[in-house]
């Protein structure tokens, strides 16, 4: 895998990768930037939860559950001082749906965490992460 990030000016930066997409990267005005793309961390983040939402749905569906809406969000807490790392992470699987099996969606959590997802077990073994879900019967 290759990734590269081209400078505009200021902070402003497009990233792009061997998929052929590119996506545009940023800062606060506060510290310099333009407020024009996604911060770096923004993106680390995104592509965690991205990562285990591909998981999940994939498995879901292999499972036959009925899923018509499916989300997942990440709140992250960072450290108060320079690097300011990530130091705490909560991941929340929002599934709606008719018939979802809780016991099928406990487990694509899972295996998601324990076998498929790199992003997940990368940041694992660093950071404290913690894994609900939410299920509403459409």
């Amino acid at each position: 895998m290759q990734a590269k990030v081209i400078w505009s000016e200021g902070l402003s930066f497009t990233g792009s990768s061997d998929s052929g997409f590119s996506v545009n990267l940023g800062a606060a005005e506060g510290v310099g930037g333009k407020d024009d793309g996604f911060r770096p961390m923004e993106l680390l983040l995104t592509g965690l939860i991205g990562c285990t939402a591909m998981d999940v749905i994939s498995i879901l569906q292999k499972k036959r559950q009925q899923v018509e809406e499916f989300e997942v969000e990440a709140q992250a807490e960072r450290s108060p001082d320079h690097p300011k790392v990530f130091s705490d992470i909560q991941i929340t699987y929002r599934i709606r749906g008719k018939d979802i099996d809780e016991k099928a969606v406990q487990r694509a959590i899972e295996l998601s965490e324990t076998r498929y997802c790199p992003a997940q077990a990368m940041f694992k073994e660093i950071i404290p992460m913690k894994l609900s879900y939410k299920i509403e019967e459409l």
